[in-house]
């Protein structure tokens, strides 16, 4: 069934976040703390790692990078667009309103969780990889594999920042149900080159999360999400 590989991959952030409100209320806030930055290290750490499988290139036996300015010029061009279009703020909008709706005025950290974790668990590869499979072949194995990633993620988050991370699941369920509802019009589109882009800037912009976790919220990741689309079109430039 088409869409079966969003609905598991949702059900595992959910999962997770019960789970961490379990878990959360037995750790000391210094525990939390340390567990935030922990997350961060691993998040810039395997975004690293992600990025420079996409950038680092063996020819005759010499190590050489590609893609340096597709990157810088998509990321700079992307963030100039975000800035102008405010993604930043439309995103802690919802949050709030979110916030207002599940009666959660009193905590302060559930927008800073509630963006961390979206931004944490949407953006990347496999969730469009795994969406294309869900709607063109029915095969939902990429976003089940993810799901689980994504329960150990929001788990995590969820203890040391707040149940704000638990809402993670509805941009989830909303981006890759709707790549899996027009999987058959995306696929031409999304070629192994503008696949391979993706995963690049994609995770930069899991780095940047990254970095957030570590120093506080000092890179506008969700500005910087216009960058994963004009990764896509210099694919065919």
């Amino acid at each position: 069934m088409a869409g079966l590989g969003t609905i598991i991959n949702v059900a595992c952030i959910l999962a997770g976040g019960v789970a961490g409100l379990l878990f959360g209320k037995f750790i000391k806030e210094s525990v939390q703390d340390t567990m935030i930055k922990a997350t961060g290290l691993a998040c810039m750490f395997i975004a690293i790692a992600g990025a420079l499988s996409k950038m680092l290139l063996i020819e005759d036996g010499l190590l050489s990078t590609q893609k340096g300015m597709m990157t810088t010029v998509t990321i700079a061009l992307g963030a100039f667009i975000g800035e102008i279009l405010n993604i930043e703020k439309l995103f802690e909008d919802f949050g709030e309103w979110l916030k207002v709706k599940t009666h959660n005025t009193s905590d302060n950290s559930f927008v800073n969780a509630f963006m961390t974790t979206s931004l944490t668990v949407s953006i990347g590869a496999m969730a469009i990889v795994g969406s294309l499979q869900d709607g063109i072949l029915g095969d939902y194995s990429t976003l089940a594999t993810k799901g689980i990633l994504d329960f150990v993620i929001v788990m995590v988050l969820t203890a040391s920042l707040g149940k704000g991370s638990i809402f993670s699941a509805i941009p989830v369920g909303i981006f890759q149900g709707t790549m899996t509802l027009f999987a058959q019009v995306l696929k031409p589109i999304m070629s192994t080159a503008a696949i391979d882009n993706i995963s690049l800037v994609g995770n930069i912009l899991i780095f940047g999360v990254g970095v957030n976790l570590l120093f506080g919220k000092t890179v506008k990741v969700a500005n910087l999400l216009p960058a994963v689309i004009l990764a896509v079109i210099a694919a065919y430039l």
